[in-house]
């Protein structure tokens, strides 16, 4: 059982996770953003590791990721800046990047690298599923790592049941069919999504994500799922407030 499924276990309501990029606003900050994460009382923190094609993101997001690379962050800094940390740090990390950053970095380089620092599921949303049943299925467990896989809500009924079969950790649940960022108030059109979710009935939890910015964004998704994800509207308050403004986002949030 990896450490998101114990978490998960122990809590499986109003589950507050936060995404940030690592090497942003400023190169050393990386453990800086997680420490004040985890003291902020966040479930889990989703590491986000900056790369220069970011299909997923949205504009905050890309530029974010654009900073980090300018102030010289690479895998090498982070995997040597999370190990930092993996003694003091007991909130779970999900390393989120993109499969060209696994497969330039080395296949079983970037997997050890992850179970050195601690992290032992990862989020990469354009891994296909036909090379996740051909392969990194194998790979990642030979390294205990847990895969997270998206659905949206054009995922047919039959894709996500074959998800839910091989989730060990969640299901991460897109609430539109679009990039990352806030938009706000959730649409009568994403709770109809959201309900057929739910009434499918998986064995799976539900994490969503995408869109989710604030306590009533946030409440409203925690309806039909187990919790949420906020990233743009965190990177957003982090770049213009400080690490030390942390707690003035998140606390709203869980109060």
């Amino acid at each position: 059982m990896n450490s998101i499924q114990e978490l998960l276990q122990k809590k499986d309501k109003n589950v507050l996770s936060i995404y940030f990029t690592c090497g942003y606003p400023n190169l050393e900050d990386t453990t800086n953003v997680i420490s004040a994460l985890e003291e902020s009382g966040v479930d889990f923190i989703e590491v986000g590791l900056p790369y220069s094609d970011p299909l997923a993101d949205g504009p905050t997001i890309q530029e974010s990721s654009h900073e980090a690379l300018e102030n010289g962050i690479n895998l090498d800094v982070i995997f040597e800046q999370l190990k930092t940390i993996k003694e003091t740090n007991k909130t779970p990390l999900i390393a989120m990047g993109y499969l060209n950053q696994l497969l330039k970095y080395g296949e079983d380089k970037f997997c050890q690298a992850c179970v050195d620092c601690g992290i032992d599921t990862v989020i990469l949303p354009d891994l296909p599923m036909v090379e996740f049943e051909n392969h990194y299925r194998q790979l990642f467990d030979k390294y205990g790592l847990t895969n997270v896989f998206l659905i949206t809500p054009h995922t047919s009924e039959d894709r996500i049941r074959k998800i839910d079969s091989y989730s060990k950790a969640f299901i991460y649940v897109v609430a539109s069919a679009s990039i990352t960022g806030a938009k706000g108030e959730i649409s009568s059109n994403q709770i109809g999504y959201f309900e057929r979710i739910r009434a499918m009935n998986l064995q799976s939890k539900l994490i969503i994500g995408f869109g989710i910015s604030d306590k009533t964004t946030f409440n409203t998704a925690c309806s039909y799922a187990n919790g949420a994800i906020v990233g743009s509207a965190f990177i957003k308050h982090l770049g213009t407030n400080g690490i030390g403004k942390i707690d003035d986002f998140i606390k709203p949030i869980i109060s």
